[in-house]
């Protein structure tokens, strides 16, 4: 086992369930706070999700925490998608939750983020113990992971990533805090880490970064927190050797 890198800020310990449904709600209410200041034809404006204008990441928001809420509704994704032409489960049922909402105005996209959002949090805060530990096949390179890697870490993930997506398609500030976006930062590094598990020293710079570092070597990086997460989310091609190496979003 790697040891887990030592980390020069705040927010060392890693995120508890707990943790990760706080920053789960805080990201909602951020987003709603991103769209409210939208206009009308800013939902059209692309983004950096291939195919995917504002409106249809929301779209994709709407569903997947809808998903999260009932899983009859997970389900019923899965079905609808097994037609789409898409080569894995999640972009069919991304494509099912875009598609679906292609016809609804912005306020109603907006309210029902809002609604699903809510109640997607309040279902995976409910989840037990147990039930989060059961193993789920994610496929390669992963293997199989508990399902509270998917209900904590990725949904909570995804939601921050499409933020910072929509934030720059329609050129608004993105709002960053050590407390809660630094720890989600934190939480990508340790699992890049993991992943490549060289040695190597970190620095991530802006309001959400901090400094890393594990064993003695030569690769010493430095950049934006932000792009060091979007490298991470293969929105921006990695420059340099060990930012190869991505965590799944």
């Amino acid at each position: 086992m790697q040891p887990t890198p030592a980390r020069t800020n705040r927010n060392a310990d890693p995120p508890t369930h707990a943790d990760w449904m706080a920053a789960a709600r805080t990201e909602y209410t951020r987003l709603d706070t991103l769209l409210a200041g939208l206009a009308e034809d800013e939902w059209l404006l692309p983004t950096d999700c291939a195919g995917w204008a504002v409106r249809d990441v929301v779209a994709h928001l709407i569903g997947a925490a809808e998903s999260m809420a009932r899983l009859r509704e997970g389900l019923r994704q899965v079905w609808c998608g097994r037609k789409m032409p898409a080569k894995t489960l999640v972009d069919r049922m991304n494509a099912v939750q875009v598609s679906e909402r292609a016809h609804l105005p912005v306020a109603r996209l907006r309210a029902d983020l809002a609604e699903a959002g809510a109640r997607g949090v309040r279902a995976r805060t409910r989840l037990p113990g147990p039930l989060r530990r059961v193993p789920l096949p994610f496929g390669p390179p992963l293997g199989t992971r508990p399902l509270g890697y998917l209900t904590d870490r990725i949904y909570t993930r995804d939601a921050w990533m499409h933020r910072i997506d929509l934030a720059r398609a329609t050129g608004r500030p993105v709002r960053l805090s050590l407390e809660h976006d630094g720890r989600l930062v934190g939480d990508i590094v340790v699992e890049w880490a993991a992943k490549h598990g060289q040695p190597y020293r970190l620095t991530l710079t802006g309001s959400a970064g901090g400094s890393w570092q594990r064993g003695i070597g030569d690769a010493a990086l430095e950049l934006d927190a932000v792009e060091f997460a979007r490298t991470m989310a293969g929105r921006r091609p990695p420059d340099r050797g060990l930012l190869r190496h991505g965590v799944p979003f």
